[in-house]
């Protein structure tokens, strides 16, 4: 907001008068608040700082002791500099006292060979710091209305900070307490370079108060928070000190985040969004890049160098308990999940998606990953023990590279798992076998035509005549063709029972003692289950 010593000295009315620093250079880039004429010695208890000083020189004493007490007092109020005219009482060059003291205190001192009108001078200088106050208050009001309406219009934090990036022209970001990235914007600079060693870098900043300058690192970091409860800081990476306009621009921003977490309350926290950014990229690209590798290293999970395991936690659906996939329980479960991790001391990203929550679990290449990942899967049952649920793990892995694919079997090995009704603490692809199979191939319409194509007659009969041909079927299926094992698990009498079993075959003109015929009902029976169990997984769907 304030010109600078050497930006004074530049302007057309000061350069008639042939300026010359003669000392204190190492000060001209101190900003200068007001340009003052003085022709008295007694002027330092006037100043409040900041102000150039114009004098002829007149009314200043000749001897040493007395010109260096004068230079002193005013580098003691903070004075930018002074300013000295060869013309009424030094023509030549000044004195050697006063040259010394300004080089000593570090206070520009400027000589004008030529007669200046020094009221020209202050208008000029003094124009100028006006005008630029003026449009400090502008900016700042422009400001001030630009995140009134991201407040009232509840901006995603995103949003925010590219506000924030466009009106500093500095990468800002978003972090939790614990020095974790939730967002960024890198405002053109490359965003690895600005999140790599994210969390190390920014615990070594540590202000007293709720905003301030770093000047070590070069933050701008201002407090996030709302009615006593802070959780964030907003860190805007500027080299130089920074304008006061991007202290408001930073406090502004900070607020509007702040609302938008209380505002927010019923949604995933900004932690849950910024990990299901991570897994979504992950999923979705071949080669990580080193942006993607960054940020999940700035969420305190890195991914190079660990043994990676992809986790997918997925809520029971029964016809007792309905619509558990809802937003609320899918939360729960996701801080169900990042609770089991922290116990287990692993790193993990973890987010709710569609059907429940997707993890990908971090591990040193020293851990022992069975037992890691059955001390993690006990801990969320037992924490959702009113909800239960299906724990499923794909393969473990040790590249980034192969994130997608161990985050892809984890989901497919839940998804078979469901159906089975296994009270299985963790679910493996070992475990699905010809259910997992059918579950890859589920969305084939070849494979649901042929289930229609074997089950079709039994539910038309059922349908028609009230009969339970399919459930029938379904027991001696399950009990491996034993008869009088799947009477009773139908809680049938045999007679009763073998007769469904005998209109089984009169209506699928099928003799079930053969091994195929069974087997094919069997494997469209699993394509029906998965099916059925896909649908009501369906966002918004409840059980039937």
């Amino acid at each position: 907001m304030y010109p600078t010593v050497a930006e004074v000295l530049a302007l057309p009315v000061l350069r008639q008068g042939r300026p010359h620093v003669v000392a204190g250079s190492a000060g001209l880039d101190a900003p200068v608040r007001w340009a003052h004429v003085a022709e008295v010695a007694d002027i330092a208890h006037l100043l409040r700082g900041g102000e150039l000083v114009l004098t002829t020189g007149v009314a200043l004493p000749d001897d040493g002791p007395a010109l260096a007490r004068y230079v002193a007092d005013l580098a003691g109020v903070g004075a930018a500099g002074l300013v000295i005219e060869l013309v009424r009482h030094w023509s030549d060059k000044l004195p050697a006292a006063l040259v010394e003291a300004a080089e000593e205190h570090g206070l520009p001192l400027v000589t004008l060979s030529r007669e200046t009108r020094y009221v020209s001078v202050t208008e000029a200088v003094n124009g100028q710091i006006v005008d630029a106050q003026v449009a400090e208050l502008r900016a700042a009001e422009r400001v001030h209305e630009t995140f009134t309406a991201l407040t009232v219009a509840g901006a995603e934090p995103g949003v925010v900070l590219g506000e924030v990036a466009r009106l500093t022209e500095q990468p800002v970001v978003l972090e939790t307490l614990s020095h974790e990235v939730l967002a960024y914007d890198a405002a053109g600079t490359d965003p690895a370079e600005l999140l790599t060693g994210w969390p190390s870098r920014s615990r070594v900043v540590q202000l007293g108060e709720r905003t301030g300058y770093h000047p070590g690192s070069g933050w701008l970091v201002t407090v996030v928070g709302a009615r006593g409860h802070d959780w964030g800081r907003l860190v805007v990476v500027c080299a130089d000190q920074p304008p006061h306009r991007h202290r408001v621009v930073a406090e502004r921003a900070a607020s509007a985040l702040a609302v938008h977490r209380l505002v927010a309350k019923d949604t995933d926290g900004l932690e849950r969004q910024a990990h299901r950014a991570v897994l979504a990229e992950l999923l979705a690209s071949p080669a990580p890049s080193a942006e993607l590798l960054a940020r999940a290293s700035a969420l305190a999970v890195p991914l190079p160098g660990r043994q990676l395991v992809g986790l997918a936690v997925r809520p029971r659906l029964t016809g007792t308990r309905p619509a558990l996939s809802t937003p609320p329980v899918l939360r729960e479960l996701a801080e169900a999940t990042v609770l089991a991790a922290r116990r287990a001391k692993v790193s993990a990203l973890v987010a709710t998606d569609e059907l429940g929550v997707r993890a990908l679990i971090a591990l040193s290449p020293e851990a022992n990953a069975d037992a890691v990942l059955h001390r993690l899967a006990t801990d969320v049952h037992e924490a959702r023990g009113s909800a239960p649920g299906v724990l499923a793990v794909g393969t473990t892995v040790s590249s980034p590279a192969e994130a997608g694919r161990t985050l892809l079997e984890a989901g497919q090995v839940a998804a078979a798992a469901l159906g089975t009704g296994s009270e299985r603490v963790l679910h493996r692809l070992s475990d699905v076998r010809l259910r997992g199979l059918l579950h890859l191939l589920a969305g084939d319409e070849r494979v649901t035509a042929f289930a229609q194509r074997e089950l079709g007659p039994l539910r038309q009969r059922d349908a028609t005549s009230g009969s339970r041909l399919v459930q029938a079927l379904r027991h001696y299926c399950e009990q491996g063709g034993n008869k009088s094992a799947a009477a009773a698990a139908a809680h049938t009498s045999r007679t009763a029972y073998y007769q469904q079993l005998a209109r089984i075959e009169q209506v699928l003109g099928v003799r079930l003692e053969d091994p195929e015929s069974m087997l094919s009902l069997y494997v469209a029976l699993l394509v029906d289950d998965l099916t059925r169990t896909s649908e009501e997984d369906s966002p918004g769907r409840a059980p039937q």
